[in-house]
């Protein structure tokens, strides 16, 4: 089913972070995906027929991509490896280096200028040099002494070939691309990724999560407005919750009811539902926020207030009653969160019962956003891009769960593209709630599910 929605194309250095960190998920150990990148690695430089290779290693994994090389290497070709030998190496670039201590190459570590100076015949002597320096994780300046190995290999008559994506100033003759490109005109090699570790939404998804500096004060973690309430009071109190949950510094509830939640503020409106009168001061509440959540708890009648509050919108996600034609657009990003009903009526299309149908109607729906298919499998699309997220349980059928998952969407969206942000919202409400019934069985609450959100999007627990 996968192959259908596969990305082609250049991938980014953040997006094959994910790509790989999903795989380990899934089974493929880190030390297994080296092992065929570096394989990979000596079979292109075997092409060139050399017999002198020089393999450049940082302490990085792209640094163990070539000493796995160089391992392959050693049969029938005189290989050196030059590696840096200062500051901290990844465990499994320190694994592959301890292996390779025991082939038959020459290792020659280097920690400043100096000892490079004393390598330079090695340069000079090589067919093919393997520029596995740095990796995706290299860009800006390159520093010493990584900026004098770049220049020493640059003035050779050596074919380079560089290990996924070459080190910022390396020249290179080749790109032995892993998985697939991150630069126009690379060489791509299969180092063994299931498919569903690029298509399902995983952990590797976290890793796009901006990471708070010590220096952040209140309100950087994002503000967030939810409009809902009325008919159904508890909805816009749980999508609040679960913003806060998310990461969100200042909640916001503006609704004709309230609830003593003493975390969230509580901007009153007068009635006993939102009507166009309530609609100028909800436009300055909008468009103080970064992100508004719209729709929880609303009820049918409110509509016209959607319509009138959207431009005003930065971003926004518009859940359960606000999810109605015409479709409302913020100014800025929007997410849509419709279940199989919300979206049967704003699209006419009953979906199929197969997930490659559901997902072939999402990305085919024509909204001017990202779309949150919810589900036994939840799909996400924004028309280009499509993803599956599998996590969750039966039991999160309680009333409530969506409004969470509205909640931390809308908290998301304060730092991330809506399409990450809807992905990663997902992602966590499922595997919240999936740890709420590990704890309690079935009978959960919507409310436990917010409690298990921290645990599971900064990764200290479940």
């Amino acid at each position: 089913m996968f192959v259908e929605f596969v990305e082609a194309g250049l991938i980014t250095p953040a997006r094959m972070r994910v790509v790989d960190n999903n795989a380990m998920a899934l089974g493929v150990t880190e030390l297994q995906l080296m092992e065929s990148a570096g394989r990979a690695l000596a079979e292109q430089v075997l092409t060139f027929v050399p017999g002198q290779v020089l393999v450049l290693c940082g302490n990085g994994n792209n640094g163990g991509d070539g000493m796995v090389a160089a391992r392959y290497l050693q049969r029938g070709v005189d290989t050196h490896v030059c590696y840096f030998n200062a500051g901290h190496r990844s465990p499994a670039c320190e694994h592959n280096l301890a292996a390779l201590r025991h082939a038959a190459v020459s290792l020659h570590p280097f920690q400043c200028t100096e000892d490079l100076d004393a390598l330079t015949a090695l340069f000079e002597n090589a067919d093919v040099i393997i520029d596995a320096l740095l990796g995706i994780r290299g860009r800006g300046v390159v520093r010493e002494p990584m900026a004098t190995c770049i220049l020493m290999a640059n003035a050779t008559t050596a074919k380079i070939i560089a290990a996924d994506i070459p080190t910022p100033g390396m020249r290179a003759d080749r790109i032995c691309a892993f998985h697939r490109a991150k630069t126009e005109g690379a060489t791509v090699v299969d180092i063994g990724i299931p498919l569903e570790a690029e298509c399902t939404v995983g952990p590797g998804e976290l890793t796009l999560l901006p990471v708070r500096g010590k220096k952040t004060h209140k309100g950087d973690g994002g503000e967030v407005l939810v409009i809902g309430g009325g008919p159904y009071q508890g909805a816009p109190y749980l999508a609040g919750l679960g913003a806060l949950r998310a990461g969100a510094d200042i909640v916001r509830i503006a609704s004709p009811v309230f609830e003593p939640v003493p975390d969230l503020i509580y901007e009153r409106l007068d009635g006993e539902r939102i009507g166009m009168d309530h609609t100028g001061r909800l436009i300055a509440l909008a468009e103080r926020a970064d992100v508004v959540v719209c729709g929880n708890g609303l009820g049918t009648e409110s509509h016209a207030v959607v319509e009138s509050i959207a431009p005003h919108c930065k971003k926004a996600v518009f859940d359960a009653d606000a999810l109605r034609l015409p479709l409302p657009v913020a100014r800025g990003e929007t997410i849509y969160t419709p279940h199989a009903g919300e979206f049967a009526r704003l699209t006419g299309t009953t979906l199929p019962d197969d997930t490659a149908g559901r997902a072939r109607a999402a990305r085919t729906a024509g909204f001017h956003g990202t779309v949150l298919l919810k589900g036994h499998t939840d799909i996400i699309a924004d028309g280009t891009r499509l993803r599956f997220n599998r996590t969750g349980d039966p039991a999160m059928t309680v009333g409530g769960t969506g409004d969470v998952l509205a909640g931390v969407a809308g908290a998301l969206l304060c730092h991330l593209p809506a399409f990450e942000a809807a992905c990663i919202a997902a992602y966590v409400n499922g595997r919240a709630g999936s740890a709420a019934v590990a704890e309690r069985g079935g009978g959960i609450l919507a409310s436990d599910i917010v409690d298990k959100i921290p645990s599971v999007l900064f990764r200290k627990g479940a």
